[in-house]
């Protein structure tokens, strides 16, 4: 069954049990939904037709029955056909964004060049074994090609990192166009007023809704609902009002051969307009970005019953009004409101133009999240501003850096059509990459059948790129700030990326040897004081590098070393019983332990580091139980292990055959005290030839408890990265000079566990890469 016909079977096929359903929190949902899904889609009626027709004056009725056709068939098209009832289906486990694609992909296929990938993941993977089908094989194919090719991994990325840029410079000009062209009202409400009030009203509206962003994540979120129902109703007024007094004639934009005319007349003319037509789809990739907050269906129903109808009820309204007033083609909206009700719906509409900004900036902080869990943006200080919902979030650095950024496009522009072509530019440049992402996975995950693909593919691609076309056209007029913006966005992502990818390929390269480990012995060729040591790597398998500087210059080692790895995996969440993946490192002897910690792009970390160390020894101690049955059932040989170093010389054999060390020097002198297991024996572990095998367990757990009682020391590498110096030019600039001062802007994964000084050591070495 396509994707496509779930939903309608869904909600036409359910039991009669399943309809009935609770009002109130349904009609909470419905007003949450437009409030932060559908705002920066519901103010395109603002500047549509004014930006489109700057391009195509209007010489008569058909110009605007073109134009109007144009409108309500892309509307169509894009949001509801593409967005609403096809990308929607492609969250990733109800997350949405450029970014929840490519991780969808990453989950079904090899395919991420994101450093620090543990063999472990492919048990994350949504993969299954299906019945035989020519779809089967063909997605098999794929994934295979995609495995395979180093080109097309890169290429994956590199469209990720592009349309992530586009992404945030769209919620750049979002804010600046809605609320410019809100407060542009003001003209036609006063015609004295001038462009330099609107200017500065704009960014006064700017400021204080970035101001109060942190708590319009939260605190606002319960009023801003019935105010876009409001909106949309309003919107969908004055459409009939202006239907009934200036005539039904804009029905007729519904037969597409007025495109045809729309483009017979001026060619030319006709494609440069595209750019400002396609601003009715604005808010498409925030409808798919802001899905983490709602189901699907709830979505697919707002748009169809509510959003839909009242969009395409505005446009018709305005159309109308231009069919009899054709010399109007500015403020076309503010122009077409009956004058007795002109400041009320001036005031809604700047309260609409606020959400919608406020939309975008959400979106933005959703996709920075997934990315920066993904390791393709700086880490950035993200702050939880709900305790009910995980994902309201805000991003301080992010809304300063948005506030600025929008300050300035509004200040170098001042006008609505040169921000409009900027705005197309980035719209359009986000859908591209999600026509590219989701034909994917229709071919790698749902296995559409080739057809369809190539249908959706053909379809959507083919009009979007000759939207683009029609866009880039416009660049000298406003387009290259954002393409200049975007590209320095892209600088820092892929900057990022690869110095990140190449530190961590340099220490795997410098992890310590399994033969030196086995010449140190037990003891690490030092003394192993009591005390829990957490020493914090990148890399997954092996002794990193850093552990040999420790082991030279501290007098003495903690009796048991973990090696702490945190991930973030392409996966909303990680369930906290699999939040911990244990390995031994090295034989039982050594007491040093792997603990990978994995976290989604949805989980928070803001962890104290009390509850971080009480979880993760509460993990140990599971792991070893379970490694004990596995003994118990297998041979040593099949442990979960780094490495099976050879059998040391005083053993003993438990009643399975299992071989265990006695040569463990903190282990052999321990003393299990009553308070800790008071029924084990106290005695000292003898070295007879037999040896109670659930004696040793009870041993080695007894004495993590009493280790946890001598408390934990975070041992910390944050090395200084420097290209080597036969490296070429560009690389030595990007690595010494760029990636190192985003290194030193950004923050440690570690500090978000506020970590005592007393109990942290760092150690800043120069590493070569």
């Amino acid at each position: 069954m396509s994707k496509i016909s779930i939903f309608f079977s869904g909600v036409i096929g359910q039991p009669k049990a399943s309809l009935e359903f609770d009002f109130g929190r349904t009609m909470f949902l419905a007003l949450q939904t437009l409030a932060v899904v559908f705002g920066d889609i519901g103010i395109s009626p603002l500047y549509t037709f004014d930006v489109m027709l700057n391009k195509y004056p209007i010489l008569g009725e058909e110009d605007v029955l073109g134009a109007l056709s144009l409108v309500l068939y892309t509307l169509i098209l894009m949001p509801l056909v593409k967005y609403v009832l096809v990308v929607l289906w492609a969250n990733d486990d109800g997350e949405g964004g450029i970014f929840a694609l490519y991780s969808l992909i990453c989950r079904n296929a090899k395919v991420s060049l994101i450093p620090n990938q543990a063999h472990s993941e492919k048990k994350m993977s949504s993969f299954r074994l299906k019945l035989p089908t020519p779809e089967l094989e063909r997605s098999i194919k794929v994934k295979e090609k995609l495995e395979s090719s180093l080109l097309l991994k890169k290429l994956l990325l590199g469209l990720v990192l592009f349309g992530t840029s586009m992404f945030i410079s769209n919620g750049v000009i979002t804010p600046a166009m809605s609320v410019l062209s809100a407060v542009s009202g003001l003209k036609v409400g006063i015609p004295n007023a001038s462009q330099d009030i609107v200017v500065m009203i704009s960014v006064t509206l700017l400021v204080i809704l970035y101001s109060v962003q942190r708590y319009a994540t939260s605190k606002m979120g319960f009023a801003i609902g019935p105010s876009l129902l409001i909106w949309f109703c309003s919107l969908g007024g004055i459409g009939i009002y202006n239907l009934s007094k200036y005539g039904t004639a804009a029905f007729k934009a519904f037969n597409p051969l007025y495109i045809i005319y729309y483009f017979g007349r001026n060619p030319f003319q006709a494609w440069l307009s595209l750019g400002g037509c396609l601003l009715c789809a604005t808010g498409s990739e925030a409808i798919f970005a802001n899905l983490c907050y709602f189901p699907v269906r709830y979505v697919q129903s707002m748009f169809m019953l509510l959003v839909l109808p009242c969009l395409v009820l505005a446009y018709l309204g305005q159309a109308a009004f231009l069919i009899a007033n054709q010399n109007s083609s500015e403020q076309i909206f503010f122009s077409s409101i009956p004058s007795g009700v002109f400041w009320p719906v001036f005031l809604i509409a700047n309260l609409a133009a606020l959400i919608a900004s406020r939309t975008m900036t959400t979106a933005i902080f959703q996709c920075l999240k997934q990315s920066i869990a993904l390791g393709c943006f700086p880490r950035l200080k993200i702050i939880h501003t709900s305790r009910k919902f995980m994902a309201k979030i805000y991003i301080p650095v992010v809304n300063w850096f948005l506030l600025l950024s929008c300050l300035g496009f509004i200040l170098l522009f001042r006008s609505i059509y040169d921000v409009g072509n900027a705005y197309a530019i980035a719209e359009l440049g986000v859908m591209i990459m999600a026509t590219v992402y989701v034909a994917i996975i229709m071919l790698l995950i749902w296995e559409t059948n080739i057809v369809k693909v190539m249908s959706f593919i053909i379809t959507f691609l083919s009009l979007e790129l000759v939207f683009f076309s029609s866009a880039l056209s416009s660049v000298g007029d406003g387009g290259w700030a954002l393409l200049i913006f975007a590209s320095v966005l892209l600088m820092i992502m892929f900057i990022w990326n690869y110095g990140s990818k190449l530190k961590y390929d340099s220490e795997v390269k410098q992890k310590l040897s399994k033969d030196l480990m086995r010449k140190l012995g037990p003891n690490l060729g030092t003394i192993r004081a009591p005390g829990l040591g957490l020493v914090y790597s990148e890399i997954v398998k092996g002794v990193p590098a850093i552990f040999g500087h420790f082991l030279t210059s501290l007098p003495a080692i903690h009796s048991i070393i973990v090696f702490v790895c945190i991930r973030n995996v392409p996966v909303p969440v990680v369930p906290q019983s699999k939040r911990f993946l244990f390995q031994r490192v090295c034989s039982r002897g050594y007491h040093m332990f792997r603990c990978i910690a994995r976290y989604g792009y949805k989980d928070k970390k803001q962890e104290h580091h009390g509850i971080f160390e009480r979880l993760l020894i509460e993990g140990l101690e599971k792991y070893i139980q379970r490694e004990a049955v596995e003994l118990s059932l297998q041979s040593e040989d099949d442990i979960d292990s780094d490495e099976e170093p050879p059998t040391p010389s005083r053993t003993i054999m438990a009643p399975n055959g299992s071989l265990y060390s006695l040569d463990v020097p903190a282990l052999v002198d321990f003393v299990p005290s009553a308070e800790v297991i008071p029924e084990a024996s106290c005695s000292t572990p003898q070295h007879d030839s037999v040896v109670d095998y659930q004696q040793n367990l009870e041993l080695e757990l007894a004495f993590i408890r009493q280790t946890k009682h001598s408390g934990a020391v975070y041992l910390i590498d944050n090395p200084i990265v420097k290209a080597r110096k036969d490296s070429w030019f560009f690389k030595k600039l990007i690595i010494n000079y760029f990636f190192a001062f985003l290194r030193n802007s950004c923050r440690r994964a570690i500090v978000s566990m506020s970590i005592p000084h007393s109990n942290l050591m760092q150690v800043r070495l120069t590493s070569y890469v």
